[in-house]
């Protein structure tokens, strides 16, 4: 296992990765696209350096938009990861297909203003209508 429980994978098994190092960040993640790429409410997400994972097994990608691609296993389904031009380099990775989601908590929602009304947190993270500001 990886440091810190930072393996992870499909539910069949076959893409798995492991991640070095720490998150850029970690958010729920409240828009269309990611609601209907998981046929979820929301979408918890792990943002790293792509250096930071590396898979076993190869994720079948799914471009999503122009600019972004989903990765995601092309047996059972999964989502895993999610990459972007507007992100250079980097790759979000579903908290959700960790071995050990409970390692990586969320810092923030963003694109709240496309929440489900229905859907509610009760946690005193900050929610951003749209893309979080980025530095």
């Amino acid at each position: 296992m990886s440091e810190q429980g930072r393996d992870g994978g499909c539910q069949c098994g076959a893409v798995r990765y492991r991640i070095s190092g720490e998150p850029l960040m970690s958010a729920i993640c409240h828009c269309t696209m990611c609601r209907r790429a998981s046929a979820a409410p929301v979408v918890a997400w792990a943002m790293f350096e792509q250096s930071q994972v590396a898979f076993d097994g190869t994720p079948k990608i799914y471009a999503s938009s122009e600019d972004a691609q989903r990765g995601f296993c092309g047996t059972c389904g999964t989502q895993i990861s999610f990459t972007a031009g507007f992100i250079p380099g980097l790759i979000d990775i579903t908290v959700g297909s960790l071995d050990q989601p409970e390692a990586i908590a969320p810092q923030f929602h963003y694109w709240h203003d496309e929440h489900l009304t229905w859907a509610k947190f009760d946690d005193t993270l900050p929610r951003h209508p749209g893309f979080p500001p980025m530095e």
